[in-house]
């Protein structure tokens, strides 16, 4: 089975100055993979160079999605594809209520795969079935998008536009950050109920305590823009014991 995300000696950076050195990751459809590493290791580099966030360059390496090298597709074209981020901090956008919003990038991702777009009434269903279980009433959809949202709001609100989309690829950028534990649980509930055969994930995190309710296949440590140690939902748990420390140095030294 060929890999559904490839990524072979990436050096990418921003602003002239080198972050990911060399990293090289492959997943698998089905799989659930979680990066974790210390502040300043290239995590969420990593995850706006994928999605192909403007300022970010690749000068060395592949990334191959579904087959496709992503270097040569607009993150427009990637996200038709089925590339989807959650941010760590996801945008106000006043003015645009979250329906809406959601509306839009529903259809355009169909229009760009020669698909039909979803009526009104088909539409509002699917957001309010989406939205109901993730504990987002309809008041939520009819807010500014994100404008006034507590941090649990947001990021329960990135994984409805998830679920919404369905995407091949779905990239969680430290999506537990600022969470309470209620709010923690609700979020996972709804990620784990997107795993699919056909879809992967790629969990980006500094602590253990997501990994409790999103249980990976394989989990990596990151440390100075490189992959040092992958291993199975146990090296998490080593990690929450140890730190950091052993695997920074390995990266320094590399």
């Amino acid at each position: 089975m060929s890999a559904l995300l490839d990524i072979n000696n990436l050096h990418a950076g921003v602003d002239g100055t080198p972050i990911l050195n060399g990293l090289s990751l492959a997943i698998q459809p089905g799989e659930v993979h979680a990066i974790m590493g210390p502040n300043g290791s290239g995590k969420s580099t990593l995850s706006y160079v994928l999605s192909g966030k403007d300022g970010y360059e690749v000068s060395d390496g592949e990334m191959l999605f579904d087959g496709r090298s992503l270097a040569d597709m607009a993150p427009e074209e990637r996200a038709i594809a089925g590339l989807f981020l959650a941010f760590q901090y996801p945008l106000e956008i006043p003015g645009v209520t979250n329906m809406t919003f959601l509306k839009t990038s529903l259809n355009a991702i169909l229009r760009g795969r020669g698909e039909d777009e979803m009526d009104a009434a088909s539409f509002l269903r699917l957001a309010r079935e989406k939205s109901r279980a993730l504990g987002m009433n309809d008041e939520m959809l009819k807010r500014q998008l994100n404008v006034g949202f507590s941090g649990g709001e947001k990021k329960r609100n990135e994984i409805l536009q998830m679920a919404m989309l369905e995407p091949k690829l779905g990239i969680l950028d430290e999506t537990d950050s600022g969470l309470d534990i209620d709010a923690l649980k609700t979020v996972a509930e709804g990620v784990n109920a997107l795993r699919a055969p056909d879809r992967g994930m790629l969990v980006i995190t500094h602590y253990q305590r997501l990994l409790d309710f999103i249980k990976p296949d394989v989990v990596h440590v990151m440390a100075a823009g490189q992959i040092v140690k992958s291993g199975g939902p146990e090296l998490a748990l080593e990690l929450e014991k140890s730190g950091y420390g052993e695997y920074v140095g390995e990266a320094v030294n590399a």
